[in-house]
């Protein structure tokens, strides 16, 4: 906590030089004019003389608010190993102001707001689901983004796949963005239960018990391996009586 409250402070005085938005044109013109005289120039001189010193004050700025998003993220992080996830989530906002092409950003929007869609049922006495509905979209759109940027992002496409298989309810979904993650990730057990299970609640027993029996071929895993097994028995059934 000690770390995060002493990133808050400097966050606070960088605030002070450089907003959200950003250094205004005004301000920098202001305090070009006071600290280095450069006001009117007409001559050659003056005007080349004018333009690297503007351009030195602009990378300041531009390096100022590089690394302000940079905290951003680090305080997500931290908040994100603390369980944090509502302030994580804020934290990762803010960075993507900074750093708004930045995949592994959005992924982490995607994590903190999976996780805040069921703190929202916690505190929702009245029982409406409307809260968790918008932070499990918030999520699917981060997931969504993320693997718009970089397609081949096997967390992005595994969190997107959970979260469609899990949470919304909707496996067909799932489906081409789980199988995509397994022909990157050859090895990803995870992932292959989770595409296991979205070919079964789509109805696909036998793709189902395939997956099973890849797992079952990939595992070095006893127990893992015993429950392929009983999920793979549950698909074959399930294609008997279909």
């Amino acid at each position: 906590m000690n770390k995060i409250k002493g990133l808050c402070l400097v966050f606070g005085a960088m605030l002070l030089l450089v907003s959200c938005g950003g250094v205004s044109n005004k301000t920098v013109i202001r305090h070009q004019k006071l600290e280095e005289g450069v006001d009117s120039p007409t001559t050659i001189e003056e005007l080349k003389d004018a333009i690297k010193k503007y351009q030195e004050r602009v990378a300041d700025v531009q390096l100022a608010q590089s690394q302000i998003g940079i905290w951003y993220k680090i305080l997500g992080t931290r908040y994100l190993d603390n369980k944090m996830y509502g302030e994580a989530l804020k934290a990762f906002e803010e960075a993507l102001k900074y750093y708004p092409d930045n995949q592994n950003l959005y992924y982490y929007v995607g994590v903190c707001a999976g996780y805040m869609s069921h703190a929202a049922l916690d505190f929702n006495a009245s029982g409406n689901n409307e809260v968790k509905y918008n932070y499990l979209k918030l999520a699917e759109e981060a997931y969504l983004r993320a693997i718009t940027i970089e397609d081949r992002y096997v967390r992005a496409l595994y969190g997107i796949g959970v979260l469609y298989v899990f949470e919304l309810d909707e496996p067909a979904k799932a489906i081409p963005h789980l199988e995509k993650a397994i022909s990157i990730d050859t090895k990803n057990l995870d992932a292959m239960f989770v595409l296991a299970r979205a070919y079964y609640s789509n109805y696909e027993f036998e793709k189902s018990a395939a997956m099973y029996d890849k797992i079952i071929e990939t595992t070095k895993s006893e127990d893992t391996r015993k429950t392929a097994e009983e999920n793979k028995k549950i698909a074959l059934d399930a294609a008997l009586t279909d």
